[in-house]
């Protein structure tokens, strides 16, 4: 009765810190795996969790970690275990199923289609994460990752259980289409899932996020603080994970300012530290938006306006809050 609760509560531990591997290499004292894609990426799962482990005790010993920034992201996780794994891993079989047929060609895993890979990868991450911000009903599912109101290696498990359903029900379409093979498809998954959580690295582990040189031939943990941050200059930017191409392309490639340190967080105020609220409050507010709108059109554009639109026309976009920034500065210019 006592022991299948700590089984269950030592492997989780053991999944997330990733290091099944090891111990199976190390109990059969065989480290061929290591030889192997799976062995190799096995290997090197452990590295991410344990910067998180370090980041947190950096924060300890200068004395400013702050319990609430984790508590609710670890409530997330753990209900996102539950929920969304399963959920996520059959919508990747789908679309490979369902698409494959029907892709333009395919592709090798070599270096020229790893890098053709990932830069339609790239354009399938665009597409699902500008959607995110800009269609209210996703946003719903996407503010629980912009709710944490500081920086840190564990924000990358906050989202609600269905966007990476969402997000690669699009970006794996995107990719059988445009002819990346699923075992290319996979490597480049790996590559990103790793570097999407340490663009999240906090400044207890990483000061200065911009990676000398690479701040500007890559997007960087400083590109995605910006994207994390609630300053008019800064919102619905830097969309991409690892390659700006597309950021480039479209104008939402958005680099740190000195003077405009990222201010972390949602333009909705809510109860910093509430479960339900982190997890669950964006959905209350489209539903009480969408009550309180008169007609049907009305009722409906909500859903798929972006978020901060209102069928009053006083809109709290990020455009509208962009341009009114802009606005005010200058009109401060021209009176100096």
């Amino acid at each position: 009765m006592i022991l299948a609760p700590l089984t269950t509560i030592g492997n989780e531990l053991i999944g997330f810190f990733g290091i099944r591997s090891w111990l199976d290499m190390m109990a059969h004292h065989d480290y061929s795996p290591l030889r192997t894609y799976k062995g190799f990426t096995g290997a090197i799962g452990p590295i991410l969790p344990l910067l998180l482990v370090y980041e947190i005790i950096r924060a300890l010993v200068r004395k400013n970690f702050k319990g609430r920034d984790y508590k609710v992201i670890f409530m997330t996780y753990v209900l996102n275990r539950v929920l969304g794994t399963f959920i996520s891993i059959a919508a990747f079989a789908f679309c490979v199923g369902l698409f494959t047929p029907y892709a333009i060609f395919q592709s090798h895993i070599t270096w020229y289609w790893l890098i053709y890979g990932y830069v339609v990868w790239e354009f399938g991450h665009f597409i699902y994460h500008y959607l995110a911000h800009k269609v209210r009903l996703l946003w719903c599912l996407h503010s629980t990752h912009h709710a944490p109101e500081s920086m840190n290696l564990a924000v990358s498990h906050a989202h609600f259980f269905l966007e990476a359903p969402y997000a690669d029900v699009i970006r794996t379409s995107t990719c059988i289409l445009l002819g990346v093979s699923p075992p290319l498809l996979l490597v480049i998954m790996f590559i990103d899932g790793t570097w999407g959580m340490f663009i999240h690295a906090s400044e207890h582990l990483l000061r200065d996020g911009r990676l000398g040189f690479l701040n500007r031939v890559i997007l960087t943990p400083a590109h995605h603080r910006v994207h994390h941050a609630r300053n008019p200059l800064y919102i619905d930017t830097n969309f991409c994970n690892l390659l700006n191409v597309w950021d480039r392309a479209f104008g939402t490639l958005q680099h740190q300012q000195p003077d405009t340190p990222p201010e972390y967080g949602i333009t909705r105020p809510w109860h910093v530290g509430s479960f339900w609220d982190f997890y669950f409050g964006e959905i209350v507010a489209l539903g009480r938006d969408v009550k309180r709108a008169p007609g049907l059109r009305n009722k409906l554009a909500y859903l798929v306006m972006p978020p901060g639109w209102s069928h009053t026309g006083k809109h709290k976009t990020a455009s509208a809050l962009r341009a009114a920034m802009l606005d005010q500065l200058r009109t401060t210019t021209s009176k100096k």
